[in-house]
């Protein structure tokens, strides 16, 4: 394996998730701390800074990158998803204080899309070259309506869902993957055996994480999510979304939730104190599990998702069109995402590739992971992976999911009933459609 590791198998991974504040106005600097644009420092070295949201697996590659290009040094930011995507809104708006290069999620992509002026045109610089690398869902996602390219495909999120061996055993649930899949053929499944789950379950152990969690992986299965093709934003009209709102929230009125909000400090620390033993798992997720949970190395596994497929999150490089080292950064960019290094990253990380190629390799397709009971994460996720069917992505999802999350929480938290919430969650998307 080119990681370094065992072939066929992913050894547990040290380091929590990098979670820090993002740094405003953090764009191309020199070593030397200078203001961006001031020029190369005196060793003759140039800084590329990444802001990113996560742990989206590459700082053990900058190492790499930097003895290969000596006159490059990479600095990594990170934040918060929403902090993030907010900053770099504005960050664009005002013209000043992006980093050479910028993450975005699949659920910010389509508005991002649609400023192609503010970011460099990766297809001056190569990418339609590169095109075939990518799932072609993946490449088009960030494809501008005038042709631009903005980004490179990261990872995508394939879905399955994780779960507590020991907990499943104490409340009387099968534990053997196969056996767990086979309770959840489909979401209705799952909540009936989130019941069984919650007659015998064990103190303080909830059955899932938080509502909005659940919530989003039903709706990553639709045909249709928050948007049609034609951009109209469809959620009080899409039967489907407020069937999944009512589902979830049924099964929080039952008991069944921890009620913590995703990326949160609760929601971290209730992966080391055992709160809940199921969570809806995007390949990215397992890097979170294993940086929140260390205790419980082999007691995690993997099963099916319920109703099978489908997509949460994955992201994408992109290179500002303010920044001082273009050149430099779509490099970094190209590299970062190159067939090579997601392998890499999946070794690492279980973060699954969006480079097409990859998924026939033997140190992806046979990979199993030692910390989810050696799972077999490569078949479970490119075999998800290549069956996903892509949902449109209209220009403000990322912020309509917020809205809904937010109406959710405040169900979870006793403030509103799940009709007063949904009230609340249409006009609050009236807004944001404006």
């Amino acid at each position: 394996m080119s990681s370094g590791m065992p072939s066929g198998k992913l050894r547990l991974v040290a380091g929590a998730a990098a979670l820090g504040l993002l740094v405003a106005g953090c764009g191309s600097q020199g070593s030397q701390g200078g203001a961006a644009g001031s020029g190369a420092p005196a060793d003759g070295k140039i800084t590329l800074t990444l802001n990113l949201f996560g742990n989206m697996g590459f700082k053990e590659l900058y190492a790499e990158y930097e003895a290969a290009h000596p006159n490059i040094k990479i600095v990594e930011r990170t934040s918060a998803y929403n902090d993030h995507h907010r900053n770099l809104a504005a960050h664009l708006a005002t013209k000043q204080g992006a980093a050479d290069i910028e993450g975005i999620d699949t659920g910010f992509i389509a508005q991002f899309r649609g400023q192609p002026q503010h970011f460099t045109d990766l297809n001056q610089h190569g990418a339609a070259q590169l095109k075939d690398r990518w799932l072609p869902w993946k490449w088009e996602a960030s494809l501008a309506k005038n042709g631009a390219q903005i980004g490179y495909g990261t990872d995508v999120g394939g879905l399955a869902m994780c779960y507590r061996r020991d907990l499943f055993a104490k409340a009387g649930l099968p534990t053997e993957r196969d056996e767990v899949s086979a309770l959840w053929p489909d979401w209705a499944s799952y909540f009936e055996a989130g019941k069984k789950y919650t007659a015998n379950k064990p103190e303080g152990a909830a059955f899932f994480d938080g509502a909005p969690q659940i919530f989003n992986a039903m709706v990553g299965q639709l045909p249709v999510g928050y948007y049609d093709t034609s951009d109209k934003v469809v959620v009080a009209t899409n039967p489907e979304i407020r069937k999944a709102y009512d589902q979830v929230l049924a099964a929080v009125a039952g008991g069944q939730s921890a009620k913590l909000v995703g990326s949160s400090p609760a929601w971290n620390t209730g992966f080391a104190k055992s709160q809940f033993a199921t969570i809806a798992c995007p390949a990215w997720m397992l890097a979170k599990i294993q940086d929140q949970a260390k205790a419980f190395a082999g007691q995690w596994d993997v099963a099916a998702i319920p109703g099978g497929g489908g997509n949460w999150g994955g992201s994408y490089l992109t290179v500002p069109a303010q920044g001082k080292h273009i050149k430099e950064a779509v490099e970094l960019a190209a590299w970062l995402t190159a067939p090579e290094q997601q392998i890499k990253v999946f070794g690492k990380h279980g973060i699954l590739p969006s480079t097409v190629e990859t998924y026939d390799k033997p140190e992806v397709k046979n990979l199993t992971h030692e910390f989810f009971n050696d799972a077999p994460i490569g078949e479970i996720f490119t075999t998800a992976a290549r069956n996903l069917k892509p949902q449109y992505q209209g220009p403000r999802a990322g912020d309509i999911q917020t809205a809904l999350r937010d109406g959710m929480n405040r169900v979870e938290e006793g403030k509103q009933t799940p009709d007063q919430a949904w009230e609340q969650i249409l006009k609050d998307i009236e807004r944001i459609d404006r």
